[in-house]
């Protein structure tokens, strides 16, 4: 019947009627994101995608650590009324207190009562100090989600390739582990690093058969070698588990809206992909409690606001 009523009508009209279906498209993922279940949040979010589907949602989280100097109570309960919808729970790197605080105080339930009590899902451990093997078992029983860890380090370009499968072979006892618990395990690409740059993310993905090993992209670090953001999110694609919006600027500017670099083309790319996760906003660096709260609040705004431009031009989907 569409095909039909294509031929009769004009360009124009065939144009706004894609539009508007792309529109209602992503009116429904919104539907679907609310829905979500807090236990298994990234299974969850994964499990919605269909073939052929023009629907993508922006979800946001930010990381326990912008709050490290306050318990992991107080630091879920300023994440949530900023309206972020997850969080990201750091060991402790720089002395971030919250994840074993949570391991051996509160334990999985105690970690599940606290995200119930102020609506927040469980989106990611951030595993750099520890590493996964520590905390697979409290992010299993919490419900799974996505375990963040870095690579290893820099090699010569001719050495790229069989560094990369040597890398990931490595991983398959932690990958086996994730998936005895419900998890997926995240690499960060870094400066110096054997994930940093373009090249480096297509060794990695042309090698990576597991569906539970990943990227966790941190433009921070393309921007520093002048790599192009974008181009890195259309190579990570599905294997895209984790998204730092973060740019490589000093202090407070690191955060989107805050700093000068227009996020929209990472906004669109993510949605491109589909990517499955949420787009956490993050900086280095500690700062009063308040002041970070205000500081994320202007980056949570902006961020939506590239969003709701992606929404007005649905074209950009098809």
């Amino acid at each position: 019947m569409l095909l039909c009523a294509s031929v009769c009508m004009s360009r124009k009209t065939r144009t706004s009627i894609k539009l508007n279906w792309n529109r209602r498209g992503f009116l429904k993922a919104a539907g679907l994101g609310a829905a979500t279940a807090a236990a298994g949040f990234f299974s969850a979010v994964s499990a919605k995608e269909k073939p052929g589907e023009k629907k993508w949602s922006m979800r946001l989280s930010t990381s326990s650590i912008h709050f490290m100097q306050l318990p992991i109570e107080q630091a879920c309960e300023r994440i949530a009324k900023l309206g972020f919808e997850a969080v990201d729970i750091w060991s402790a790197h720089e002395g971030c207190p919250h994840l074993d605080d949570v391991l051996e105080r509160l334990g999985p339930e105690g970690l599940k009562q606290l995200l119930a009590k102020h609506k927040l899902k469980l989106f990611a451990f951030s595993v750099y100090s520890g590493g996964y093997r520590r905390y697979a078992d409290l992010l299993g029983k919490a419900g799974g989600g996505v375990a963040v860890r870095g690579s290893t380090g820099a090699v010569k370009p001719g050495e790229l390739t069989a560094r990369t499968r040597q890398f990931i072979e490595s991983l398959k006892p932690l990958v086996e582990l994730a998936e005895q618990n419900n998890s997926y395990l995240a690499i960060e690409n870094h400066g110096d690093a054997l994930l940093n740059t373009p090249d480096s993310f297509k060794a990695f993905v042309d090698n990576n058969k597991s569906k539970r090993l990943g990227i966790a992209l941190a433009p921070y670090h393309l921007q520093a070698i002048k790599a192009s953001v974008p181009d890195v999110i259309r190579i990570a694609g599905k294997q895209l588990f984790f998204f730092y919006a973060w740019q490589h600027q000093p202090g407070d500017k690191q955060l989107p809206g805050v700093g000068p670099t227009d996020m929209s083309p990472w906004i669109e790319a993510l949605a491109r992909v589909r990517y499955r996760g949420c787009v956490n906003p993050f900086m280095h660096g500690h700062r009063q409690a308040d002041l970070m709260a205000a500081n994320l609040a202007t980056s949570r705004d902006y961020l939506k606001d590239c969003y709701s431009k992606l929404k007005r031009s649905a074209e950009t989907l098809t």
